[in-house]
């Protein structure tokens, strides 16, 4: 096994990644050690990262048994709404000074069963009630094509953190617009699902009155319908659910 260079690693998106661990050419760890010295070399630049659980991860990594189709690719969790098992919730205010969540949320859980590995949070404005990421708790995303733009929002650190090259995929949210806005500001992929397609519990139901998703943001279409067919279905309880395509 040999250890990705900068050039390899930023070349390749999650799916491409997940291709060089099942052939050896990289161990899941070695890969999640890559993603965090990316993490560690950027987010001084553009502040998309404010958690980071990376003692947490690689310890998990080291425990599995299991063969994921994704194991050891990097990820990294919004923070707003999904609760991630041993990591705080804040939805980037100072009122919250929540402790470690004791579950993941389904899309999390999903996402953890194929594989990918949770790095931490990613900025977000207040509540997620703006287009631009510049909560007073954590400070302001800067876009990494230009430090003096914003990086948009309400998934701003999100769309930073995949633009700039720290991992190809990660999670986003979007009521009106919040991972269609950081998408377009730092040119990747972002898709908002149709309502009831992935699941919201089993801490939420229904959000925002319908418009309120889940799903990611990413570099390729590819990474992102391998991603929303992960997660994409019905949760326990849910009233009603889209079709997986």
């Amino acid at each position: 096994m040999t250890t990705l260079t900068t050039a390899e690693y930023e070349a390749c998106d999650a799916t491409g990644l997940a291709a060089l661990v099942r052939s050896g050419e990289i161990s899941p760890r070695e890969l999640a050690q890559t993603a965090i010295a990316r993490i560690e070399a950027l987010n001084p630049l553009v502040n998309a990262v404010i958690l980071k659980a990376y003692d947490q991860a690689l310890a998990e990594l080291d425990t599995r048994t299991d063969r994921p189709p994704f194991l050891g690719v990097p990820y990294l969790i919004k923070d707003l709404h999904a609760p991630v098992r041993g990591l705080p919730l804040t939805n980037g205010s100072r009122m919250f000074v929540d402790p470690p969540a004791p579950f993941d949320s389904t899309l999390v859980a999903r996402l953890r069963a194929a594989g990918f590995v949770m790095l931490g949070r990613t900025n977000s404005p207040e509540f997620g009630l703006s287009a631009s990421t510049e909560p007073h708790r954590y400070g302001a995303t800067r876009n990494p094509w230009n430090l003096d733009r914003i990086a948009g929002g309400s998934s701003g650190g999100a769309g930073a953190a995949v633009a700039s090259g720290m991992l190809p995929a990660t999670h986003a949210t979007d009521s009106a617009g919040s991972i269609r806005i950081p998408a377009s500001c730092n040119g990747i992929v972002g898709l908002k699902p149709t309502r009831g397609l992935n699941p919201y519990g089993p801490h939420r139901g229904d959000a925002a009155h319908g418009i309120s998703h889940e799903n990611a943001v990413s570099r390729t279409v590819r990474d992102t319908a391998a991603i929303l067919d992960i997660t994409a279905g019905p949760d326990v309880g849910a009233p009603y659910f889209a079709r997986p395509p």
